[in-house]
């Protein structure tokens, strides 16, 4: 089994070039000027789940190795709107990135470092040679490991000049007695005190607002955090999607509102406060703290680590978690005792992507709002990375049992979605599609949508995230009438909507994130104002992988850091799946291997376009001191997806090379 590369060759890092830079004051940073220090690029984009858990993978490495490391974020945009200035800014603020980011706005930086995928990682050495390439996230204890070594060299070479932090913090724009960066709401029951319920995600706490939008009562105190208790005494960190439980599941919880507690990777209860002698209290329901690595789980809610949870909904007598780290749903068992509670995976491979079909085999991308019907017909899923509204509907008697884990160190290649459950687009077309058009259900396009609700009539709104927009979507319009319409634009960052009153009286509560404020809008208004509008339509302009027709060699780069070894004693622990979109580009070489290298025949004339998905892990676990795998080893996962826009051409390579992870000695 090929285990990775090491090479010789050494490649000078490319300059950093982009429209400005963020976070140093106005000033430009040259290689030449970090000089004598390590330098990381973290290349990112802010709509990204994978690219915010590489930032909080980085804190602690930046904090030990602050003399040594300058980490510089390289912020190469998706999506149109993540390239307007004042966006970059404020994803610096809202996700408390401390390091200097480089504006690559035409992925300038991007293409000289040949990166393929959000994230990567390059670290180039204190004399500006490049020295290894990263793919993906977990790489944090391997880079961790490769300073340890590197370190001291150039300590003795004397090529390593220390030195202090490099970021001048952004002036803060939110209002300092309201909220900031708010991402849901839920309007609460009169028995509950009434009111609106906020997930202040900026400030890490929940927001009571009562109707002149004044904060009246939070939850949690504030700061990042992962604790349990009354009132101010509970901690929460990056707190996104809200549901409220129904009665009878809320007297045996002794929990009202359920909370998706995304930077904490957990979820948890809050039971609110009634009358004057009560205080709020805030439980953990599942999840340990810890992010899930493996891309399969199930079992004890409490023990079972989790991957940023998004948003909540109470649907077909179980709680489903958007569990947008995996590209999955999940479903959480409730019990009186947290402790009994139950979680398992309810719907997607883990792929990401845009799949329709059965659960177990359906693949989602970036999972952000869940909303029932009034029926409870059908669960709205709101998939924010394929800007798609989608559905889940019931289909048979579910399968709730939890499937058997065997192999602790790699995540099992097979589906573990439960049966019973089927999954529809009703917009949406693609992982690399985007637009901002109105129109038949099959024409319409959005642009990174983050939130929904179900309006009186049926009819779902959408907040359009990315195109400052409310759009409805109306399930019963005739098939090639508008079914997709627009609501209200000109917004800044809609990501969550509520339906507040009713008949005339009826609002649309939005909330405008990057306005740090909520929007009332009158609904009866609003739907006879509904009109067509927009015409644009998009692709993620990422310059596509020329490959030659025919036979292709597909290697996977990977070299586990020093002190690892990849185990193969209870088989392969190396895993690479891949597909294409469309299918046919794919001839030969599809489907799930243990081998970091196959060979792939590419169908198609000189000209022909498509997607190679590429899904590559690998388990490698710290060694005895023979170098040998130690018995009862802690073992690290790594893992990335790559999605790849190629373009078959005549005289183009016939070798792809990705990097998981590369190293040059």
């Amino acid at each position: 089994m090929r285990t990775g590369t090491r090479t010789s060759a050494r490649t000078r890092a490319p300059e950093l070039v982009g429209r400005r830079w963020v976070g140093t004051d106005g000033a430009a940073l040259r290689l030449a000027d970090l000089r004598g220090r390590f330098v990381l690029l973290d290349f990112w984009t802010s709509c990204c789940v994978n690219c915010l858990h590489v930032l909080d993978e980085l804190r602690p490495l930046e904090q030990r190795w602050a003399a040594e490391l300058v980490v510089v974020g390289v912020h190469s945009p998706k999506f149109p709107h993540e390239a307007e200035p004042g966006v970059l800014d404020d994803a610096v603020r809202r996700y408390e990135v401390h390091h200097p980011v480089l504006d690559d706005a035409d992925l300038t930086t991007w293409g000289a470092y040949a990166a393929r995928a959000w994230p990567t990682l390059v670290l180039v050495d204190p004399t500006g040679y490049v020295v290894a390439s990263l793919s993906g996230e977990g790489h944090a204890h391997g880079l961790d490991a490769l300073l340890t070594e590197l370190v001291p060299e150039h300590d003795a070479r004397g090529t390593l000049v220390r030195g202090g932090r490099l970021f001048t913090p952004l002036p803060e724009e939110a209002p300092d007695d309201g909220l900031r960066f708010p991402s849901s709401a839920l309007v609460l029951p009169e028995h509950l005190g009434g009111g609106v319920l906020v997930t202040d995600t900026g400030h890490h706490r929940l927001a009571v607002l009562d109707d002149d939008q004044r904060v009246v009562r939070s939850i949690g105190s504030g700061v990042r955090g992962l604790a349990d208790g009354d009132g101010g005494a509970a901690a929460l960190a990056e707190p996104q999607g809200l549901c409220l439980l129904p009665d009878d599941v809320a007297a045996r919880l002794g929990a009202d509102v359920v909370v998706a507690d995304s930077a904490n990777h957990a979820v948890r209860g809050v039971r609110l406060a009634r009358g004057d002698q009560e205080v709020d209290h805030v439980v953990t329901l599942a999840g340990t703290g810890r992010q899930l690595r493996r891309r399969e789980g199930g079992g004890a809610a409490l023990a079972q680590d989790l991957s940023t949870p998004w948003d909540v909904a109470w649907w077909d007598d179980q709680l489903v978690v958007a569990m947008a780290g995996l590209h999955q749903l999940w479903a959480l068992d409730l019990a009186p005792d947290p402790a009994d509670g139950v979680v398992r995976v309810l719907a997607g491979t883990s792929a990401e992507g845009l799949r329709d079909g059965d659960a177990e085999q359906a693949w989602f991308a970036q999972t952000s709002r869940l909303v029932p019907s009034a029926d409870g017909a059908v669960l709205w899923v709101v998939d924010a990375e394929t800007s798609a509204l989608r559905r889940l509907t019931r289909t048979g008697a579910p399968d709730r049992s939890v499937p058997t884990v065997t192999d602790t160190r790699l995540a099992n290649a097979a589906p573990v979605a439960s049966p019973g459950y089927r999954v529809e687009t009703v917009v949406g077309s693609g992982l690399f599609d985007f637009g901002d058009r109105d129109g038949a259900a099959g024409e319409a396009l959005l642009q990174h949508p983050l939130g929904a609700a179900v309006l009186p009539d049926g009819s779902v709104a959408v907040a359009d995230t990315y195109n400052g927009a409310v759009r409805r979507y109306d399930p019963s319009a005739p098939p090639g009438a508008p079914a997709v319409t627009t609501l209200a634009a000109d917004l800044a960052e809609p990501t969550g909507l509520a339906v507040v009153g009713e008949g005339a009286d009826a609002e649309l509560l939005v909330v405008e994130s990057r306005a740090h404020r909520l929007l009332r809008l009158p609904l009866p208004a609003a739907l006879q104002a509904g009109r067509v509008s927009g015409t644009a339509a998009g692709r993620v302009e990422r310059p596509p992988q020329p490959l030659a027709p025919g036979a292709v060699r597909l290697r996977v780069r990977f070299t586990p850091p020093a002190g690892q070894h990849l185990d193969d004693r209870y088989g392969s622990p190396v895993r690479v799946l891949v597909s294409a979109t469309p299918p046919g580009l794919l001839a030969e070489g599809g489907g799930t291997a243990t081998d970091l290298e196959r060979l792939l025949v590419l169908d198609g004339a000189a000209g022909a376009t498509g997607v190679l998905h590429v899904s590559a892990q690998a388990a490698a676990c710290d060694a005895g001191e023979d170098g040998t795998p130690a018995e009862h080893a802690a073992c690290h996962l790594y893992q990335q997806d790559w999605g790849l826009p190629v373009v078959l051409a005549a005289d183009a390579s016939d070798t792809l090379d990705l990097d998981l992870r590369g190293v040059i000695s």
